[in-house]
């Protein structure tokens, strides 16, 4: 995905092999100072996605494992998902909850996500501007490793 205006450059581990996870790391423009990185596997009928993130000053004390969250489509009602938690955290529970249905909206795939991404040491601590911020940099980034998969196979 190539940087468009207001938009950090995306980082790129790897290339897409089928199955083979490829590992990303997203700049947030707003919080030039704070990135999140994805560890994200790609297989033909669903997606795993890991978060972390990282500030430039390394202060960051460890992070704990945060919610695992399932999602698959309903196909009795396409625009909700549904999701079953595997391991929650409540702090991070909504936040992957929400990540998880989206990409499946998106993707048509079944979903996993988890990972310990913490806003905390952001610019505004974790505002709700700063998750939104995250959340729709996430989406766009998975959705556009997804077409690239599936173009890749046709």
């Amino acid at each position: 995905m190539a940087a468009g205006a207001g938009q950090a450059p995306v980082v790129t581990n790897g290339i897409h092999t089928a199955g083979q996870p490829v590992e990303l790391s997203i700049g947030l423009p707003h919080n030039l100072g704070t990135r999140i990185h994805l560890h994200l596997t790609i297989l033909a009928t669903s997606i795993i996605v890991f978060l972390s993130s990282a500030t430039l000053d390394g202060a960051q004390a460890g992070a704990a494992m945060s919610s695992f969250i399932y999602a698959i489509p309903d196909r009795y009602n396409p625009s909700q998902p549904l999701t079953t938690s595997l391991y929650t955290q409540p702090s991070s529970q909504d936040f992957s909850a929400r990540l998880a249905k989206v990409l499946v909206r998106r993707t048509g795939k079944l979903c996993y996500v988890g990972g310990s991404m913490n806003l905390a040491n952001a610019v505004g601590g974790g505002t709700v501007d700063e998750e939104m911020e995250a959340f729709r940099a996430i989406v766009a980034v998975v959705a556009a490793e997804v077409t690239k998969a599936r173009n890749a196979e046709e």
